[in-house]
């Protein structure tokens, strides 16, 4: 037996017919045209063991080198978030008064958006994700371990998450107010971590709008090549 072989075990896996399959994607679909991005949250208290469930989901995302190079910090603490909306709205002003080109503000006008941010403390919980640029790892030599694709596992990890807050009947919105460093001050988070999302997770207000949109249809985004 080689050593790579000596690593692994048997796949649990069910092979469902194509009927099964097609009703289990056909109930997926449906449910998730049906996500949107909130920006109007209910303050009332989500359970938080739900959105660690959900955390849990996101962390079974595939990973480079499998070395699952993310950190999930799950804030709750009134001051924190509002710490964290003030520094996000400092720099979303300067994102709207010169930062953002006229065609990126052009392209905003259909969210009817600006730097205030009142969604970061209106929603009961916030998640913000950091990646690990590299690993800090006792059983290593050496203070650093490196970490592949961060980038993209990362994102992935974040769309799991997203996917599961959904089905869980919390809603949620990607929040990027780019430079994030401040989070990493704010969080206390080690050197080795950058800010990637910020993720504020609740129930929608009862007033809650979202813009009319339309999806792109399948034609738009697949090709297929038999």
């Amino acid at each position: 037996m080689s050593a790579s072989e000596s690593h692994h075990i048997p796949l649990e896996f069910d092979r469902l017919s194509e009927e099964e399959m097609l009703e289990r994607a056909d109930s997926m679909l449906l449910r998730m045209q049906g996500r949107r991005s909130v920006r109007h949250f209910d303050t009332t208290p989500v359970p938080l063991d739900v959105i660690r469930r959900c955390i849990a989901a996101a962390g079974t995302a595939p990973s480079g080198a499998h070395k699952q190079p993310w950190t999930f910090c799950l804030v709750t603490n009134a001051e924190v978030k509002r710490a964290i909306r003030e520094a996000a709205e400092k720099e979303e002003y300067e994102n709207y008064h010169g930062r953002m080109s006229n065609r990126w503000l052009e392209d905003l006008k259909v969210f009817d958006t600006n730097h205030f941010k009142a969604h970061l403390e209106e929603a009961p919980a916030v998640i913000v994700v950091f990646r690990q640029v590299w690993t800090v790892s006792e059983s290593t030599e050496g203070p650093k371990q490196q970490n592949y694709y961060v980038q993209e596992s990362v994102g992935i990890a974040c769309g799991m998450l997203i996917n599961a807050l959904h089905e869980s009947g919390l809603v949620s919105l990607t929040h990027t107010p780019s430079p994030m460093e401040f989070l990493t001050e704010i969080l206390k988070r080690p050197s080795n971590e950058r800010a990637f999302l910020l993720i504020p997770v609740g129930y929608p207000a009862e007033d809650c709008t979202v813009p009319h949109l339309e999806r792109k249809p399948l034609g738009e985004i697949m090709v297929e090549i038999h």
